[in-house]
C-alpha cells in the first residue's frame, strides 16, 4: 500500500512538472520543470527496482543535459515578446489536439488493461540480482542489432549537426585547418640580413 501511495505522489508530481514544462513562460522555469519531471522518474524508476537507469537519468540529464540547456537559456538574450504572441489565436487548435490525445491516451491505457488486477506489481528480486547486468545482457543478445543501428543513427546526427555548424557565413571569421597545416615557414617568415655598421661617436666637446 506504501508503494502504491509512493507512486501515485510521484505520478501526479511528474504530470504535473510536464505541464508546466509546456505551459511555462519563462524558459528557465521551463528548464526546472523539466528536471524536476527527471528527477521524479527516477524515483518511479527506483520503485522498479531500476536503480541503474534511475541513476543514469540523474547523471546524465540532469547532471549534464539540463545544465548545458541553462546555461544556454541563460546566456542567449531571448524575447519572450515573439514567443507570446498568437497564444490566444491558436488556444482552440492546440487545446482541441490535446483533448483529442487524452482522450486516446484513456482509450489505449485505460484501467481495464492497465489496473493493477491486470497487471499486478513484479515479484520483488532476490538480494543478488543486478538490473545493470541483466541490461547488458539484454543490450548485446536479444537487441544488440537494435542498439548498434541507434549507435549508428546517432553518430549520424552528430556528423550532420557538426557538418550544419561549419558551414561558411558572410561576415564570420573561420580557420581552415588544412592551410594551417600545409603552413611551411619560408611562406611566413623572412629573414633579412643586414650589414653591421659602427656606431657613431658623439662629440662630447
Amino acid at each position: 500500500m506504501f508503494v502504491q501511495i509512493v507512486f501515485y505522489f510521484l505520478a501526479a508530481v511528474l504530470v504535473g512538472a510536464a505541464v508546466m514544462v509546456i505551459t511555462a513562460r519563462n524558459p528557465v522555469h521551463a528548464a526546472l520543470f523539466l528536471v524536476l519531471a527527471f528527477f521524479t522518474s527516477a524515483g518511479i524508476w527506483l520503485l522498479l527496482e531500476a536503480e541503474f537507469l534511475a541513476i543514469v537519468l540523474v547523471l546524465v540529464y540532469v547532471g549534464a543535459v539540463m545544465v548545458l540547456f541553462l546555461f544556454v537559456v541563460m546566456m542567449l538574450d531571448i524575447n519572450l515578446a515573439p514567443l507570446r504572441e498568437g497564444f490566444i489565436r491558436y488556444l482552440p487548435v492546440g487545446a482541441a489536439v490535446a483533448a483529442i490525445v487524452v482522450v486516446e491516451l484513456a482509450l489505449v491505457i485505460g484501467v481495464s488493461d492497465f489496473g493493477l488486477e491486470s497487471m499486478p506489481a513484479p515479484p520483488a528480486h532476490p538480494a543478488d540480482y543486478s538490473n545493470t547486468r541483466e541490461l547488458g545482457k539484454l543490450l548485446y543478445t536479444v537487441y544488440v542489432y537494435p542498439f548498434e543501428l541507434a549507435g549508428a543513427i546517432l553518430l549520424v546526427a552528430i556528423i550532420a549537426a557538426i557538418a550544419l555548424t561549419m558551414r561558411r557565413r558572410t561576415g564570420v571569421k573561420t580557420q581552415n585547418p588544412s592551410r594551417q597545416v600545409e603552413v611551411r615557414r619560408e611562406d611566413r617568415i623572412r629573414i633579412v640580413q643586414m650589414p653591421a655598421e659602427p656606431r657613431e661617436r658623439v662629440d662630447r666637446s
